[in-house]
């Protein structure tokens, strides 16, 4: 998985994110990783995920 620490990641909130405050992910992204969180608890766990492994389910996400 990456090297780089949680607090070092340049977080970036979904594009279809409001500004109400509603449930968001938040994304982070590396040279071999995709990190997600929860916006509202950033300092809770997070997942990792290898690039082809998100890949693949943006692709199912989008197909469904």
């Amino acid at each position: 998985m990456s090297t780089a620490e949680p607090a070092r990641l340049a977080w970036f909130k979904s594009s279809y994110s409001g500004n109400e405050g509603g449930e968001c992910l938040e994304a982070a992204v590396t040279a071999d990783t995709i990190h997600v969180r929860d916006s509202k608890a950033p300092t809770r766990a997070q997942l990792t995920f290898r690039r082809p492994e998100w890949a693949a389910f943006v692709d199912f996400a989008a197909g469904h």
